[in-house]
């Protein structure tokens, strides 16, 4: 007989999924996974497979109880698993009752967190979560997690996934000491995480792919640059501004894809600009302030550029000086120690963060102005905008840093719906550390 080997599965596979605003959406959880064997007529344990249970969540976290069982794979021989390198020809239809497509239609709509579990059923399974197919149907059927991909050391990445709350260290970053001393810009774009840095005679690209947890070096752009403003979009990313090593400021822009690992030149912005920061918003890209070419005078102007028409607009006043203690001069908001603005978008909203007041405010798109409309956490500190993250996170803001001493310190993970009111920060999960380099949010 075969032990503990069904498959609670829905009878229903819906279409359309709707993204709920408290992280949950409506689909499967993975409850457990498991081998099952069976006696061989000489006695012995013969392993027949692997075997994994899925739980619907609907969309109000409510477990649905109406449920048809089924099994994995029937029959499979010790040769086949993924320890002793099978081929697996039998398991290509994944869970073989409902098919390959309907398999994969279920598995998409589990929770990433689950994916390295249901990769250890068999080869087709791991095959499955290995490749782009997947993340290509949630992209397609709407479904979409926003993990939050932080560095607090030299080379140690670490993610933190908002759903489960948990955190998870990446492997160590492969690097020389040039690059691993060097200033850093970071973006997540697909299901890649990308780090920019200082080569010993050129920039250098390093690429974390979420498919194999593994470090590979990425394409050069055509245009190499640091202190560059970034932002994504699905499978794309848009770089701009920038310097290079000899503090030539840019004009010029680059497109990356992540599913061909390629950079396309853009058209030029209209001002060069280092030290910027950027973000996609209603479907366009933004550039916001930074430094000027030939002086260290900050810029108050922004620019979009229309991916479909091609074309940079300018937007003066976009961005006043702010991020400025009482009585201090207003052009240290943003000097050559001062970080890029903090800037994050959220439902298509774009919130900025002003460090010296410890404010958050809301861009008004119809008057080209800001409103302030919350506060930064209370425990969060920063070096004149450097040592804390301010991103957007699906509906939330997320604000990622803590307190320093002589001892140590830690950091949090606070979350914010600005939709919410009053405002209130929700600590996420907090552990040590206190600087926070680099940060990014993933969502696939």
């Amino acid at each position: 007989m075969l032990e503990g080997i069904s498959i609670p599965f829905s009878r229903d596979l819906p279409i359309a999924l709707e993204q709920e605003c408290d992280w949950m959406f409506d689909g499967f959880s993975l409850m457990e996974t498991s081998n099952y064997k069976r006696k061989s007529e000489d006695g012995d344990d013969c392993k027949l497979g692997n075997s994994i249970k899925l739980l619907k969540i609907s969309k109000t976290g409510e477990m649905e109880v109406d449920f048809l069982n089924l099994s994995l794979s029937l029959v499979v021989s010790p040769s086949d698993s993924i320890d002793n390198g099978g081929d697996m020809s039998d398991t290509s239809s994944l869970i073989h009752q409902i098919g390959r497509d309907n398999s994969i239609d279920s598995i998409a709509r589990c929770s990433r967190s689950d994916y390295g579990s249901i990769a250890l059923v068999n080869r087709s399974f791991r095959s499955l979560i290995e490749g782009k197919e997947l993340y290509k149907l949630r992209q397609q059927i709407g479904i979409e997690e926003h993990w939050i991909y932080f560095s607090c050391s030299l080379l140690e990445w670490e993610v933190f996934d908002p759903i489960r709350l948990r955190w998870k260290h990446l492997p160590i970053m492969p690097s020389n000491d040039c690059f691993m001393h060097s200033d850093k810009e970071s973006l997540a774009v697909g299901t890649e995480l990308l780090v920019f840095g200082k080569g010993i005679t050129s920039h250098l690209i390093y690429k974390y792919s979420l498919l194999t947890n593994s470090w590979s070096v990425g394409m050069e752009m055509n245009t190499p640059r640091c202190l560059f403003g970034s932002g994504s979009l699905g499978d794309i990313a848009i770089v701009a501004g920038g310097c290079d090593f000899s503090r030539n400021v840019f004009s010029s822009a680059e497109l990356y894809n992540s599913d061909t690992g390629m950079w396309e030149t853009l058209p030029s912005m209209n001002k060069a600009r280092k030290k910027c920061s950027a973000v996609f918003m209603d479907g366009k890209f933004y550039v916001i302030g930074g430094l000027g070419a030939g002086n260290s005078n900050p810029l108050t102007c922004g620019e979009v550029y229309d991916l479909e028409r091609r074309t940079w607009t300018l937007i003066p006043d976009m961005f006043p000086l702010r991020n400025v203690e009482p009585g201090a001069p207003e052009a240290s908001a943003m000097s050559e120690a001062g970080a890029p603005p903090l800037i994050a978008v959220v439902n298509n909203e774009l919130y900025a963060a002003d460090y010296a007041r410890k404010e958050i405010r809301k861009y008004i798109k119809s008057s080209n102005s800001w409103a302030t409309v919350g506060s930064l956490p209370e425990r969060v500190v920063s070096m004149h905008g450097w040592g804390l993250a301010f991103r957007g996170c699906g509906d939330k803001l997320i604000v990622v840093g803590g307190p320093r001493g002589l001892e140590g310190g830690y950091i949090e993970v606070n979350s914010w719906a600005p939709s919410e009111s009053p405002q209130q920060w929700t600590v996420l999960g907090r552990k040590p550390g206190g600087f926070v380099y680099n940060c990014a949010i993933m969502g696939c």
